[in-house]
């Protein structure tokens, strides 16, 4: 294929065409739902990308990462397909709002070669280290709320994959892979690099000398026995314990290209002033692993741990209920209250109370605080257990092997990833149920759901005398218009719905 380069044009109209360039369609996924463009990103260094573009979603309207990994020998890629599979399904059931998404994978083969295609999260707002030399070329500190609020963010993901059965290791936790978006919000990236490492070893590699450099700048991250076969989840524990450190003091000095030093990290530590933050990273960077805190034992130190206020404890209890309230219930009920009404008074027999009114509370402020907890910018982790969460095998068909770049053939059928935020439903009696028999009514049920990415999904069906809500709600899962972990939620709202509606036909029926 021949290509004819344009002359190139000054000023804004060459910057225009350059951006043009760069928002060309490369390539499409096999649903034509993900637009791969030319210009590349990086979202942190993994092991056997060969590429990462940036890319388009067209159905959500945002910009998303197009990862790709060549197997020169076909051979090669046959012996690992099915690891290579079960690791990607593996890796779509992770859920977490501190963590970088993973939305979607495929297979390419072609007479040459073969790709494994997998679509990520883009995080536009550039990775922590990025940030934190921007501090410092300004002369500021680091706030010691933010330091908190970061550290307790990356445990609760760290927590989050550590208590996953089986346990997931990120293996590569750095201040280039921890990626801060402008709200605040921490998402931690390339968690899929240990599991790359495994199942890609013989994966080409480009820019090997930049990886080796980066490697090189990297290594103080990296825990002593890393690499031994005898490392578990401790390695991530020091890591977090190096980016902690290096977050409360911008930058760990390095001398030149080479790695930083042992001296360097132990001369960081003892300049911070705070003696618990002393005392928590230290406690991350033990030489033996064994003796390393777990990420949920972190949270409860002292540096971070604190009682929950009861506006944050009421903000999580609404986000995880919300699918039993009508939307912009808050924006509604708060309209309603008179300013001056005393929302909480607290009393003291020595001196004057205090009285809160609702004037002293801004609608759009709540808003936001609801969205920043919803979003996952302050976890509630003090008070989680440390039960294990499944990474349950996906249910979906086996991996379609695409010839071409675009084919008409949509993708198999994947379980629902995206949760309900809220519900509502319509029961009405079937006219033709009533005219046969009592027992043989049949109800119209009228669906209505929320789903957390703000899409809606309305569902309709008829429901007979023997069916329960627990029936329907695992009916929903299995033709994947729910997510698995919503069937309990989904059939307590049934059942009190069906219920409420019953009761009202007998008593309709016994006023007649």
């Amino acid at each position: 294929m021949t290509m004819s380069v344009p002359e190139r044009k000054s000023g804004s109209e060459g910057k225009e065409e350059e951006s043009e360039d760069e928002s060309e369609i490369l390539e499409e996924s096999p649903c034509g739902r993900w637009q791969k463009r030319k210009e590349q990103v990086s979202q942190g260094n993994v092991p056997g990308v060969e590429s990462a573009s940036l890319a388009m979603d067209t159905e959500e309207g945002v910009e998303v990462v197009w990862n790709e990994v060549l197997f020169s020998d076909k051979k090669v890629f046959k012996a690992q397909e099915e690891k290579i599979k079960e690791m990607f399904e593996n890796l779509m059931q992770v859920e977490h709002p501190n963590i970088v998404k993973f939305h979607k994978y495929w297979l390419d083969m072609k007479e040459s070669q073969a790709r494994v295609i997998f679509i990520t999260e883009y995080m536009s707002s550039g990775s922590l280290k990025q940030f934190l030399k921007k501090t410092k070329k300004n002369h500021k500190t680091m706030n010691v709320k933010a330091w908190k609020r970061w550290c307790t963010q990356i445990l609760s993901a760290l927590s989050y994959l550590h208590s996953c059965d089986p346990p997931i290791i990120h293996g590569n936790l750095t201040c280039d892979t921890i990626f801060i978006q402008h709200n605040g919000l921490i998402k931690i990236g390339s968690v899929w690099h240990r599991l790359f490492v495994n199942v890609f070893p013989d994966a080409n590699v480009q820019s090997k000398g930049r990886q080796h450099r980066d490697e090189q700048r990297n290594l103080h991250f990296f825990a002593p026995e890393y690499g031994t076969g005898e490392d578990d989840y401790a390695i991530d524990i020091f890591s977090f314990g190096i980016c902690a450190l290096e977050m409360a003091v911008l930058e760990i000095q390095a001398n030149g290209d080479a790695a930083v030093s042992k001296e360097a990290i132990v001369n960081a530590g003892q300049s911070l002033e705070d003696p618990l933050m002393r005392e928590f990273t230290q406690s991350c960077l033990g030489q033996d692993a064994k003796l390393r805190p777990t990420a949920h034992d972190l949270l409860f130190h002292r540096v971070l741990f604190e009682v929950h206020s009861l506006k944050l404890l009421a903000a999580h209890c609404l986000i995880s209920n919300q699918y039993l309230l009508p939307e912009n219930c808050v924006e509604e009920r708060t309209k309603s209250f008179d300013p001056n009404a005393v929302m909480a008074e607290i009393k003291h027999e020595d001196r004057l109370g205090i009285q809160l009114k609702y004037s002293h509370v801004s609608p759009l402020e709540l808003d936001k605080f609801l969205e920043d907890v919803k979003n996952g910018i302050y976890p509630l982790m003090n008070f989680a257990s440390s039960r294990p969460h499944p990474v349950p095998r996906a249910l979906s068909l086996s991996q379609e092997q695409v010839e071409t770049v675009k084919t008409p053939t949509p993708e198999p059928q994947e379980t629902e990833t995206r949760k309900v935020v809220q519900m509502h439903c319509n029961l009405e009696s079937n006219d033709e149920g009533t005219k046969t028999h009592v027992s043989r009514i049949v109800y119209q049920l009228s669906l209505f759901l929320k789903m957390d990415d703000k899409l809606h999904r309305q569902l309709s069906c008829d429901i007979l005398p023997t069916d329960t809500s627990k029936d329907l709600a695992s009916e929903l899962v299995h033709y994947a218009f729910i997510n698995e972990e919503d069937i309990e939620k989904v059939t307590v709202f049934l059942e009190d719905a069906i219920s409420r509606h019953r009761v009202r036909a007998l008593a309709s029926g016994s006023t007649q």
